[in-house]
């Protein structure tokens, strides 16, 4: 058999797919020839089933490095159940527990084993991987290696020593969801990968529905409280900038989205509360909570019970700072919603798409006001301190954490398509028809916020970045040659707008031609029209600790007689939902549950029909009563995709089941009857 069938079998048998997904064979074809991989995928794109396949047909051990031991018992759970062997060794476990999982892995009844990058410095780990035969390495969140990442972790750092220090060198895979080309060639030299092969597949999730909101801080708690309240049979988490704010919301969501569920099903009582509940109660004391808090600074037993209370779906919502979701892999999260701007695209890209994993149409909002962006700085400037790095590379590593912050404030202003501008940002350009809207939908494809015609600011901003290039006479005439590699992006402005500064004035700025030549346009006007030409692509900025605005690849456009340019009106004005502004309203359209913006119902073929979703419901509930007898997270059971492929295949035989997606020979053993049975009484 070759290595392809085998993959291909292997992949049948123990998951159920029939096929891979794009990006995935060329990763595990790559790690069964013994090479080394650099894989980059977003989240959902199936990363795990890369080094998961090979595990099972090499020889030996393979070693998994996972950043958070707290998700390692679900993953190694989700394996075991598909019929694969695996373990982990981390700190919760006894020296008992850990020296049996030594064991099983020395004897080769475990493929795969999970540790967390601390244990690779270990010499009792070090020990046992000199003598038990390795021969893959897979590197989970490797973007973590790397001090121009969004999640740098110096425990990181010592993979590379590891691996190096193995008695036989094993192929190494290293696997990640957001990395740009940077970040991508310090994991090659950092983790000393080898004539990598690189696989970068499409960043666009054509499943989620990008929405952004502006909307004043004080509104914010009650449009989250409005969207759960409409969405009740659905798991979402929202994620806030700080641990306070992570608690106070919470508590809201707990204390007003019972009186909301109530008010909209008409059992309001006299007092405004639902109907049974006493006046000046939200809700019973003994009532289920609808939200649960997760943050770094909540006792460890809490932390592990608010993420086992969610990931079971005995709480629908979490409520997290960014300290929640690194390798959650529960699959059926139907919205991610930001209560705060994040620091970068790649920590937003990273939170949001933990929507839909399993493929199913799923939302991502972003709520947000001009507060978020002065937080966020301020938090940049005070925060970061790394001792492994001198006092300039830390200043350099601000300043290019600064600009990661820009291509956020980007996307919030940006009057592109959201999935385009994601996508770019990462370095991939898709093409689509002019006039047509992107296929997972967002707010901007449906014109849900105003815009401000901005050509003639960026035409001069790209002008002047031209001519401080240059020198100048007395009479505004350019010297032959140029003087300068160009102005930070303060000085442009100050040109632009006509500054009498003296180091503008000492410079010879005031002869150049473009200086002044916005003074009539209020400063902040000029600036976000040049931060969005940045992210736009018109304009680039390069690192170190004097960036210097430069020319972008679609510089050339700006020159075009017909250039337009827009960005969105961000002065604040009413809408129907009170304190909403830019893209999208309050409560109104383009908000919670309107019909025809968020994600259809279902990613099958054609509309669900009541038959369907009663099946599907009843599909949910027995899952749920499995994972509750057997004590694991319903999507190990079955993912809601899987149960939706159930739906429409009405299997009721064992080579019917075995057809549906996501099942496999080990879960049909398990659970196949029960589900051929309701699926039998239903007919």
């Amino acid at each position: 058999m070759t290595d392809n069938a085998a993959a291909l079998g292997a992949l049948k048998r123990y998951f159920g797919y029939d096929s891979f997904r794009p990006g995935q064979q060329g990763v595990v074809d790559a790690l069964l020839a013994g090479r080394d991989v650099l894989a980059v995928m977003p989240t959902g794109a199936g990363k795990s089933v890369c080094y998961q396949i090979p595990a099972m047909l090499l020889p030996g051990l393979t070693i998994v490095v996972s950043p958070l031991i707290s998700l390692m018992r679900d993953q190694v759970d989700g394996l075991n159940d598909a019929g694969i062997p695996a373990a982990y060794i981390n700190t919760t476990q006894s020296l008992d527990e850990q020296d049996m999982a030594f064991a099983e892995a020395a004897a080769g009844r475990v493929r795969l084993l999970y540790v967390a990058p601390e244990r690779l410095e270990t010499d009792r780990f070090r020990a046992f991987a000199a003598r038990t035969p390795v021969t893959l390495v897979a590197v989970d969140e490797a973007h973590c290696v790397s001090q121009w990442g969004q999640d740098f972790r110096s425990s990181y750092l010592g993979i590379g020593e590891f691996i190096a220090s193995l008695p036989h060198r094993p192929a190494v895979g290293a696997f990640t969801a957001t990395a740009t080309e940077r970040v991508r060639a310090d994991i090659v030299h950092l983790l000393g990968l080898r004539d990598p092969a690189v696989t970068v597949t499409g960043f666009d999730r054509e499943n989620l529905f990008f929405d952004v909101i502006k909307l004043e801080t004080k509104y914010k708690a009650g449009w989250v409280a409005r969207y759960v309240a409409e969405h009740p049979d659905e798991s979402g988490i929202v994620y806030c900038a700080t641990r306070k704010e992570t608690e106070a919301l919470a508590e809201s969501l707990n204390r007003t989205v019972p009186v909301l569920r109530a008010a909209s099903s008409g059992t309001m009582g006299a007092a405004g509360t639902p109907a049974g509940m006493p006046t000046g109660a939200s809700q019973p004391a003994d009532a289920a909570p609808i939200a649960v808090a997760y943050h770094g600074g909540m006792a460890p037993e809490d932390r592990g019970r608010a993420q086992r209370d969610f990931v079971t779906d005995a709480v629908p919502v979490v409520v997290a700072t960014n300290a929640f979701g690194m390798g959650i892999d529960k699959s059926n999260v139907r919205y991610v919603i930001h209560h705060n701007m994040p620091e970068s695209i790649e920590a937003y890209y990273q939170e949001a798409g933990r929507a839909g994993r399993d493929g199913e149409p799923s939302r991502c909002t972003l709520l947000w006001n001009e507060s978020d962006i002065v937080t966020r700085r301020r938090l940049l400037d005070n925060d970061y301190e790394n001792e492994r790095l001198t006092p300039e590379e830390r200043e350099t590593v601000r300043m290019s954490r600064r600009r990661l912050l820009d291509g956020m404030i980007g996307y919030c202003r940006t009057a592109d398509c959201l999935h385009t501008y994601v996508t770019r940002y990462f370095g991939e350009t898709v093409e689509r028809p002019a006039g047509t809207k992107c296929a997972g939908g967002c707010t901007n494809c449906l014109s849900t916020f105003e815009t401000i015609d901005v050509s003639d600011v960026a035409r001069a901003v790209s002008r002047c970045v031209h001519d401080v290039m240059l020198d100048y006479d007395d009479a505004g005439r350019p010297t032959p040659m140029p003087v300068r590699s160009g102005l930070g992006s303060g000085k442009i402005v100050a040109v632009l707008r006509g500054s009498r500064a003296q180091d503008v004035l000492s410079r010879g700025l005031d002869r150049c031609p473009s200086y002044g030549r916005l003074r009539e346009t209020p400063e902040a006007r000029v600036r976000d029209v040049l931060s969005q030409m940045v992210t736009d692509g018109f304009l680039t900025i390069t690192e170190g600790r004097m960036p210097i605005v430069g020319f972008g690849p679609r510089a050339a456009e700006t020159v075009a007689p017909d250039f337009h340019y827009e960005i969105k009106r961000i002065e604040r004005r009413r809408g129907s939902g009170a304190g909403a502004t830019g893209s999208g309203s309050g409560f109104g359209a383009g908000a919670a549950g309107t019909p025809g913006v968020g994600p259809a119902l279902s990613s099958g073929e054609g509309e669900p029909t009541e038959a369907d979703e009663r099946l599907f419901d009843a599909l949910r509930a027995l899952r749920l009563e499995i994972a509750r007898e057997t004590r694991k997270p319903p999507y190990i059971i079955f993912n809601d995709r899987t149960l939706r492929d159930m739906v429409r295949r009405r299997p009721t035989t064992p080579v019917a089941f075995l057809e549906v997606n996501g099942v496999g020979q080990s879960k049909l053993d398990a659970y196949g009857a029960r589900f051929m049975e309701l699926i039998a009484a239903e007919e």
